[in-house]
């Protein structure tokens, strides 16, 4: 007996010899193994081993040098040194000789088994329709069976349903019987395609997805939005552009630099209207108040400014940061101003006493965005220590803390209508209702960069600015992303510096203003020519989401069991260090005694 892989290896390790071979017609590999081998494999050898190779022996003159040079050598008794090489080494190296040796036509693969085929498919045809195959006897039989014993019971309740061309005895293969164990559902409601599933327990799991009932996705469908195009280039900053805001009269809105300017562009035709000059490093954070003639700055210097637009200059400064300020928001209905920054504190000022109401720390890392709200949780703050922080504002302290996030928290938005936010991360975009926090489901796409600003409309339009200069348009509602832009560099400036740094809408939600690391700011509006025929809406939601999302809540859910978990953990950590400490306080306790104990004797 031989095993035909040995065969296999053997045939292989004869094109080793592929130099030998065409010098002798009529060769086979089968012919170096014994008769007895041959007639005993197990199984049979194949036919390419067995019948003789079609090669044409060359003429003398193409008998390659080194045989002359390997007798020669032979014959002075001077045996020339071989590097040992391994059978798999040699098999890959002569792969496209290998193939050529062994193929029945040169240069094609040898045709396919027909045996092979065939068990292959009656396999697949078996495991995908035996199940059906079961049910459609069965079916038959139930018929004729129902069929006899009709007149027999006539006041017992049919299972046979009719169907059109179905009353004639010789078409009642075509009936579809309901099995005993099931029974006509109401509740299926339009949308949702029905099943017959058979009654037996074997036929339930043969059941393909022919046969089981789909339930379709309740995720949200997206509303259509028009595509946004830029049709406003501003120049007139000498350096990076990195905060913005809008005057709440929507005529004019600022922003400001790392050319520690502040400018102020008129809103219709984008002209420069003024230049305040005051801090010394790069402006981050810029508000506007609505109730008073008061605009806010802060920047890099440590530096929080209210500026005086009456009088075009600053009136007030709020001094207590210990490093950069980051950001900035005004309270809706109160005259406070909340900053956060590099010292890892939210601090809350009171504008018109210049005092410090409250220092919201419990972060660990930078606070780069925050906003503010009229009911609790009245201030929100984001941070590079990829949380997200609810503060009370009466006493000054925190509410809650979503983790959510695993990546810096650098922007987030708060929807003007709804009672919900977005936050915006290196690793993906969430959103989470209010008050309460509780997280709704991410944007159905990653855009794979810093985002650094983020601003939504009363339309429902999302907008997140990158830090490699992509714009990214998404609906509200369902999270998908319908508009993916890229900005362009201003000439002369380099590719790197096609950062979007702020980003935000003017008051009416049909304009929307970007500033960029190329010194210039860009205004975007709604295409009007644009038609849901022009530039259709292809939304397909994953499968993962079109199964997971039955219940709205799951995630939340699960969220909150981590939360519990790690709460656990720590509660461990805490008794077991207090019960090191006790341990520690007794051992003491026991060694005073025993010194007591032998000062008294």
């Amino acid at each position: 007996m031989i095993d035909i892989a040995y065969c296999w290896d053997f045939a292989f390790a004869t094109n080793r010899s592929s130099k030998l071979f065409p010098f002798i017609p009529n060769f086979s590999p089968s012919s170096l193994l014994p008769s007895s081998a041959v007639a005993s494999a197990t199984p049979p050898l194949p036919s390419f081993l067995l019948s003789p190779l079609a090669f044409v022996p060359p003429s003398a003159t193409t008998i390659p040098s080194s045989l002359y040079k390997c007798r020669a050598s032979r014959r002075g008794r001077k045996m020339e040194l071989v590097e040992p090489q391994s059978l798999k080494k040699l098999s890959f190296k002569s792969l496209k000789r290998a193939l050529d040796f062994f193929s029945p036509v040169h240069g094609e693969f040898p045709p396919p088994d027909p045996l092979c085929k065939k068990i292959r498919l009656s396999y697949k045809m078996n495991a995908e329709y035996a199940g059906t195959k079961q049910f459609e006897e069965q079916s038959r039989s139930d018929a004729r069976n129902t069929l006899q014993n009709q007149d027999d019971s006539t006041s017992a309740p049919s299972g046979v349903l009719a169907l059109p061309g179905t009353q004639d005895g010789n078409k009642v293969e075509n009936a579809l019987v309901v099995g005993p164990a099931l029974h006509p559902r109401n509740d299926v409601g339009p949308g949702r395609s029905t099943a017959i599933i058979s009654s037996s327990g074997s036929d339930r799991n043969l059941s393909t997805s022919a046969l089981m009932e789909r339930i379709p996705s309740k995720w949200p469908k997206p509303v259509w939005h028009p595509p946004w195009k830029n049709y406003r280039v501003i120049s007139g900053h000498l350096g990076w552009v990195r905060s913005i805001a809008f005057d709440p009269s929507n005529s004019w809105f600022c922003t400001g630099s790392a050319d520690r300017t502040i400018k102020i562009w008129d809103v219709g035709s984008g002209r420069l209207k003024l230049t305040l000059t005051g801090h010394i490093e790069q402006i981050r954070g810029l508000a506007v108040s609505s109730k008073h003639t008061y605009m806010f700055s802060a920047g890099d210097d440590k530096q929080v400014k209210c500026w005086d637009l009456e009088q075009n200059k600053v009136i007030r400064q709020y001094h207590g940061h210990l490093s950069g300020v980051y950001c900035l928001a005004l309270h809706p209905t109160i005259d406070i101003l909340l900053t956060g920054g590099r010292d890892s504190v939210c601090r809350v000022w009171d504008i018109r006493s210049k005092m410090q109401i409250h220092a919201l720390s419990g972060h660990e890392n930078t606070v780069c965005s925050v906003f503010t709200r009229p009911t609790d949780p009245q201030v929100v703050t984001g941070s590079h220590d990829s949380t997200i922080k609810f503060w009370d504002l009466r006493f000054g302290k925190t509410m809650a803390t979503l983790t959510h996030h695993k990546k810096s928290v650098r922007a987030m938005a708060l929807h003007p209508k709804e009672h919900a936010f977005a936050s915006a991360s290196a690793d993906n975009i969430k959103k989470f209702t209010l008050p309460r926090g509780e997280f709704m489901h991410n944007m159905l796409s990653q855009q794979k960069t810093i985002i650094n600003a983020m601003a939504v409309n009363e339309d429902g339009v999302l907008a997140t600015a990158g830090d490699n200069g992509s714009l990214w348009f998404w609906d509200w509602k369902s999270g998908h992303n319908f508009q993916q832009s890229q900005t362009i560099v201003q000439p002369g400036s380099l590719d790197s510096e096609a950062g979007i740094y702020a980003v935000s809408y003017d008051v009416t939600g049909t304009r929307l203003v970007t500033c960029e690391a190329d010194k210039t700011i860009k205004m975007w509006k709604e295409d009007e020519n644009a038609t849901p025929e022009t530039h259709p809406l292809n939304f397909k939601p994953p499968k993962e989401i079109r199964r997971r999302l039955t219940d709205m809540a799951g995630s939340h859910v699960d969220h909150e069991n981590e939360n519990v978990e790690q709460g656990a953990r720590a509660l461990l950590f805490d008794v077991q260090e207090l019960f090191g400490r006790c341990s520690r306080v007794v051992w003491l306790l026991f060694g005073l005694g025993e010194l007591y104990s032998g000062d008294g004797q």
